[in-house]
Order: structure tokens, then sequence, then C-alpha cells
């Protein structure tokens, strides 16, 4: 059973969803008002935050006191490829950046509908090599993290780099990751009606919206299509209350069979990205449990 501070969010998330207007207002509106914690939650006063160019990509770094520099936790964060920025995720990446005790690097990737697919996961790709190469990272000294949208880029990545016989990063955390834009799983139909924030409608226009055309079952795109074998360890944290429960169920039981080290946390009743929501006991324990994950891999 979610915990009362999780019901007064997804009951507000009900209200907005009812209440939603038949045009939808325009996207700097959008952008500017995107709240996926389902109220805005401010940088800490005590967390550094610098702009940089990565490879011409806009982007952040999120230094909470006393995070080590030589470790580098990657946010990429989610909106439907069409929304969000640091104003939107911020809160939850020098969470997770503090409870790690790692840097992080933020970056502000292309998106619809000024720039479709695949312009968001170049930036993404853009951002790991100047991590690589200009900044001289080792690989096992980064680890990647997304929630819904960025989870699907950041996932398209680690096939990208394992299909390139490139080494891969240390981890990578998964939250509510959006990764089949066919939309073929079983919770899009089983789960109608369940979840606060989306329709099947709705989710479909933010694939079509993505894709502008493209092949929906290219694993760039839809990384569920793509082989694991030799993926690094992930962790999935997903809700029961979510159209795309199934995008992390069969990812994680396609990575399982693969050899893929996996730990799949399924939260009953929660929704969509709910460790945004930072004053809630099921986002706490979810920043517990990536900071325990990212600590064993990124030692």
């Amino acid at each position: 059973m979610p915990s009362p501070e999780i019901q007064e969010i997804i009951a507000l998330f009900e209200q907005r969803k009812a209440n939603r207007p038949a045009s939808p207002p325009p996207i700097e509106e959008l952008r500017a008002n995107f709240l996926p914690g389902g109220k805005r939650y401010d940088m800490p006063d005590d967390v550094r935050v610098s702009e940089v160019s990565a490879a011409g990509v806009p982007s952040h770094w999120v230094d909470a006191p006393g995070v080590r520099t030589d470790r580098v936790l990657v946010y990429v964060h989610g909106g439907g490829f069409t929304l969000g920025s640091l104003a939107s995720h911020g809160d939850l990446a020098s969470r997770l950046g503090r409870a790690a005790g790692l840097r992080v690097l933020f970056p502000e990737y292309r998106m619809v509908p000024e720039h479709v697919y695949p312009a968001a996961l170049e930036d993404v790709r853009a951002v790991w090599r100047w991590l690589r190469e200009d900044q001289g990272l080792p690989a096992s000294s980064i680890a990647l993290a997304g929630d819904s949208a960025g989870g699907n880029l950041i996932t398209a990545l680690l096939l990208e780099l394992r299909d390139a016989g490139a080494d891969l990063p240390a981890a990578a955390v998964l939250l509510s990751p959006l990764l089949d834009l066919t939309g073929s799983g079983a919770s899009m139909t089983e789960r109608d009606g369940q979840d606060a924030i989306f329709t099947p409608a709705m989710l479909r226009g933010v694939f079509a919206g993505y894709l502008a055309g493209a092949d929906p079952l290219s694993p760039s795109a839809s990384p569920i299509f793509g082989d694991p074998t030799a993926l690094p360890p992930l962790l999935i944290q997903v809700g029961t209350a979510e159209l795309i429960l199934s995008d992390s169920e069969r990812f994680a039981d396609s990575a399982r069979s693969a050899g893929v080290e996996v730990t799949l946390n399924v939260g009953e009743g929660l929704p969509h990205v709910y460790q945004t929501m930072r004053d809630t006991p099921e986002a706490a324990a979810a920043t517990d449990e990536i900071a325990a994950f990212l600590h064993k891999h990124l030692a």
C-alpha cells in the first residue's frame, strides 16, 4: 500500500489527468510548468551547480558537499523526450549524487518537437565520449542513471557501446524506463485506468512524436528489442501503477537470461518515477537502494 504522502500526490495527478485540456498549452508553457514529482523541489542550497559544454551539449555539474570528483554519475532526465531540465529533475539528481557520494553530470539534451529521434541519443552519446576522451575518465568510474525517456536513452547507449566493443560504464540505474515504443507490453492494456498520469493514447502520441516515422523496432529507439548480453549490472525501479510496467519486467527477464546482473524492484501501487517525490518514504527508500547499488559497483 502506498504511503499517505504518495497517495496525496497520486490524487493530485489523477485530478490533473481528469482536467487535462483537449488542446495542450504551448510547449514553452508545458516545459516551464513541468513538475514530475507533483510539485517543485528546488535544488538544495549546499549543492554547487556549474555549467559546462560537454562536446557541445549544454550540461551541468551537480556537486553535493564532499562528493568524489573521480567518479561520475551521468543523470539523463525523462519527460517524454519533450519536457524536462535541471529545474524539474535537478533535485533528484542531486539527491542521488549526495547519497552515493558521486559528482553528477546532467546533460540538457535536444528535445521534441524541435529535434526528433535520434537527436537526443546523439547528445547522450556525445556526453559519454566527452567524459571518456576529453575528461579522461575510465568507463569503470562512470555510472548511468535515467528515468522514463532518460532510461530509454541510456539503455540505447549501453547497447551501442556493447555492439561497438567499447568499454561499458560500471553500472546503470533505470527508473520507470520507457523501453518499448511500439507499446506492445501487456501492462499497456492491463494497467489502463490504474496509471494516474498516462493513458495509452497519450503514450502513443509520445512515441510518434519522438520517432517521427523512424522504425520503433530498432533497438536504438526501443531497447527492449535489443540483445542485452554483456551489459553492466542494472538496477531497475518501477511501480505497479504504470502502463509501462511491462517494459521493465520484460527487459529484466531478458537481461537475466543473458547473464546480466539485474535487480528489479517493483513498488506495489507506486506511480511513474515516484523517486522524484522527495518528501515520501518510497522516494527515500529508492534513493538508499540506488546509493548502495552505486557504492557496490563504483568502489
